[in-house]
């Protein structure tokens, strides 16, 4: 059973409408202890990092999350929630979950040139993605260069670079797919991107 973790600081309406398109079984709760029988979790996310693990934590999904991946159980964040697995966060200055080593900056920050050469932040918008650093689990019977949409302003940027296993073009290198053991993320919106997003979430749900 998949676990829709629901912490007051993400739209789960699109991602509920794919898992019932495929015919996924999944509990949505923002009471842990509801979650706590599921083998796998979706870990959605909009909006402010910081808002985000303030609302983490007053939930006590944030103990939660920790244990269940320490556990083995397998974990996929989406956008926000791709971004507060790492460990500290320039939006709001806010640590975070610390589950994969690295840090989440402004796009700005990484490359000021950006903003001279007036490339809009937030990314917004449909843009391909290019895998690299051998197989991912998730991205399992979806093609190279699959276009996939994104929405956001700050940008992951892991210490072990291996753990990217796919990136986009905007401006700079965007990490835009992470695998670390049982811990997966992508930074884009599968639940809002066709039948690649669709496919994506269904490799992971699949995961034994």
């Amino acid at each position: 059973m998949t676990g829709i973790i629901d912490f007051n600081a993400g739209n789960i309406t699109s991602l509920e409408r794919s898992l019932d398109y495929l015919k996924i079984k999944y509990i949505s709760s923002k009471n842990p202890e509801e979650l706590k029988d599921c083998d796998k979790f979706i870990f959605p996310g909009d909006g402010d990092d910081s808002y985000a693990m303030s609302q983490l934590k007053a939930s006590g999904f944030d103990d939660f999350v920790k244990k269940q991946v320490a556990d083995g159980k397998k974990l996929l964040g989406i956008c926000v929630g791709s971004q507060i697995i790492f460990e500290k966060t320039e939006e709001g200055n806010a640590a975070c979950l610390g589950l994969v080593e690295g840090n989440i900056r402004h796009f700005y920050s990484i490359e000021p040139g950006m903003k001279e050469q007036k490339i809009k932040v937030p990314q917004i918008g449909w843009n391909n993605i290019t895998f690299e650093n051998g197989d991912c689990q998730i991205l399992k019977g979806v093609q190279n260069n699959s276009d996939v949409y994104f929405v956001h302003s700050y940008v992951i940027c892991p210490t072990c670079k291996s753990v990217v296993k796919a990136y986009t073009e905007y401006g700079i290198k965007v990490p835009a797919v992470i695998q670390k053991e049982n811990i997966f993320a992508c930074q884009f919106h599968p639940e809002k991107s066709g039948q690649t997003g669709l496919k994506i979430i269904e490799n992971f749900c699949n995961l034994t």
